[in-house]
């Protein structure tokens, strides 16, 4: 197939060391563009090579502080007022994800605001990985390519040669994730039913199965505090499992995050590289999404199914 338009790829200032690899693994560098910073704090992005006609696409997580959400709409705007043919915002880590209803009287959907936003600056299309809830993707009125961190840690798993595999959801909203991890191994299933008083703090706790001499492996979408996995964590090897480790795509790792993981009864914590960890652990390893993403934006731009990047279960 005859390509006829470029492919530039940007990046904020937040995910540049994804970008970097991103684009490696795509195989040319990152399109040119600087971020001019005044006295007061305000910053404009500037584009410094013609884009005019091309496959754009901009890499950002929207992380706290806000200053990375407002820098990419930013460059979407930039992008779209410099002619750019078709532009596709590639959020690896979606913040304000987890503001995705209206659980209380009086608070916004913070994940639906950031839909429009997106939409409003000129993006056409956006690629993400592991939303904190699914049917974000329906907040959206352009395209959504939702990769799956999957991809990246049945590989790893299959390696480690685990013989008595048990997978947990650490809460209930995890099962569903949970599930395809158990049914790609055919192995067994827990969920750790959690009570929260208010955000960030669990009042109570429950094993729904049994891990009797299992090597457990929790899944998430993200760890925050990590209050939710150490004390998952802990249950099960009160109920008697040989072994606990985590998997969660998003290191956000807030508060005393490391300080609560180290102390805890996790073996090991396998992140990605979404989000850049702020400090180093002996427990916690991340692996890199650059050449899925890489991959996926190669066939966004051939016009070529996402759907073949994603690993599914063999049952």
């Amino acid at each position: 197939m005859l390509l006829t338009t470029d492919v530039k790829i940007f990046t904020g200032t937040a995910t540049k060391y994804l970008a970097e690899d991103i684009a490696d693994h795509y195989g040319q560098p990152l399109a040119k563009m600087d971020v001019l910073k005044f006295s007061d704090g305000e910053f404009q992005p500037e584009i410094k090579e013609s884009i005019r006609g091309s496959f754009v696409f901009i890499i950002q997580s929207t992380n706290p502080p806000g200053d990375n959400l407002l820098e990419l709409l930013m460059i979407i705007d930039a992008a779209k007022r410099a002619s750019a043919d078709y532009i596709t915002a590639v959020i690896p880590y979606f913040g304000y994800a987890r503001q995705d209803r209206k659980d209380r009287p009086r608070v916004g959907i913070a994940a639906k605001l950031v839909a429009n936003l997106l939409t409003a600056a000129g993006a056409d299309r956006v690629m993400t990985m592991d939303l904190h809830a699914g049917q974000i993707q329906g907040f959206f009125d352009i395209p959504l390519d939702h990769l799956n961190g999957s991809a990246i840690f049945l590989p790893y798993i299959k390696k480690q040669k685990w013989t008595n595999l048990c997978f947990a959801s650490p809460d209930v909203g995890s099962v569903k994730r949970a599930r395809i991890y158990a049914q790609y191994f055919n192995a067994d299933m827990v969920i750790c039913d959690k009570y929260r008083k208010r955000a960030n703090e669990i009042a109570e706790m429950t094993l729904i199965g049994s891990v009797e001499g299992k090597d457990v492996v929790l899944v998430d979408d993200m760890i925050d505090t990590g209050g939710t996995l150490c004390n998952a964590a802990s249950m099960v090897m009160d109920k008697g499992a040989s072994s606990v480790r985590a998997f969660c795509t998003h290191a956000v790792l807030s508060g005393k995050a490391y300080e609560n993981i180290e102390k805890s009864a996790l073996t090991e914590l396998i992140v990605t590289d979404t989000l850049p960890l702020k400090q180093e652990s002996k427990k916690i390893k991340a692996l890199s999404v650059a050449k899925l993403f890489a991959q996926a934006i190669r066939n966004t731009h051939e016009h070529k199914s996402i759907n073949s990047l994603f690993i599914t279960p063999s049952v």
